[in-house]
């Protein structure tokens, strides 16, 4: 039986794992590949690996975690978890089953892109979830916020931060209060109601360009920032009963415990600050108290062979 099974290879899983393998632990971190910020330009706000990009920020960590022998890498999808009575069994899509003493759970969100045409594919390249995150890189540019409701009215004013030019485009769908109207009308943020029928410009150059809407109308920006209340979580968190906040992410607590003895959750899932260097800290928090645990648990069972 391994020390630790880590599920996720992002930033958060692989800090985690290379704490636990300083601390000698015998560690297995499963990943699939496919990280939800692959189609990302850059990382950013990470301390000396600000703009690095998303896959080499993960070969450097992989390459470091390669001085750790107890700390095992593997490719595959964990589809099962379930606790038992000493840990934690977890079932890869091809069957194999593998048992550890904690599991950490690191899998990130799994995103819902916006539902209009060419979301997908200008994904990370004009079309952005975080303004913290590729704002800096479109700063004074004319910008859009896209979204329905209080969401998307926070979204529009978070980007006067970057700009002075905002359109708030909501796709024909919700109402938008009028005092909301005003409020955006008076901080010079455009309201646009009408669908987007498609995005122009070239995903694997330059990024988005322009915004067409049903009216005909053609929106000039490199930038669109959606602005969604919710992510969908893996399916691993419901098999193994943890507790959900009501922004649906995981209600952990402190250095990212759960209410499932054992098991802790790291890095996008458990929080609603999305950051990388976030998550890194947060994998760092759920090794330290994993290993804590271990060693509680080491030292009660010498003791009782002793006693």
């Amino acid at each position: 039986m391994l020390d630790v099974v880590i599920v996720g290879g992002g930033p958060a899983g692989l800090n985690a794992a290379l704490m636990l393998g300083r601390c000698r632990r015998n560690v297995a971190l499963y990943d699939t590949g496919t990280p939800r910020n692959s189609r990302s330009r850059w990382v950013s706000g990470f301390l000396s690996r600000d703009g690095v990009l998303p896959h080499e920020l993960r070969r450097l960590a992989r390459e470091e975690l390669g001085s750790y022998p107890s700390v095992s890498l593997r490719d595959g999808e964990v589809v099962q978890a379930a606790a038992t009575a000493d840990g934690f069994e977890v079932v890869l899509r091809e069957g194999e089953r593998v048992t550890g003493r904690k599991l950490i759970l690191a899998p990130g969100l799994m995103n819902d892109h916006p539902d209009f045409p060419d979301a997908e594919r200008f994904h990370g390249r004009g079309v952005y979830p975080c303004p913290y995150c590729d704002g800096w890189e479109h700063r004074d540019e004319p910008l859009v916020a896209f979204g329905q409701g209080k969401a998307a009215r926070g979204m529009a004013l978070e980007l006067s931060i970057w700009s002075r030019d905002i359109v708030l485009l909501t796709h024909g769908v919700g109402e938008i209060p009028d005092p909301h109207r005003q409020d955006l009308a008076g901080r010079g943020i455009r309201l646009i109601e009408e669908p987007i029928v498609g995005l122009d410009g070239d995903p694997d150059g330059h990024g988005l360009e322009r915004i067409r809407l049903a009216n005909g109308q053609v929106l000039e920006s490199r930038a669109l920032f959606y602005a969604f209340d919710e992510c969908r979580q893996s399916p691993l968190m419901g098999q193994l009963g943890v507790d959900m906040s009501d922004k649906g992410a995981v209600d952990t607590g402190h250095c990212e415990k759960t209410n499932v003895p054992g098991l802790f959750v790291a890095g996008d899932a458990s929080r609603r600050v999305k950051f990388a260097i976030v998550a890194a800290a947060e994998g760092a928090m759920a090794a330290f108290a994993a290993n804590t645990e271990l060693l509680q648990e080491d030292l009660a069972r010498s003791g009782r062979r002793h006693g």
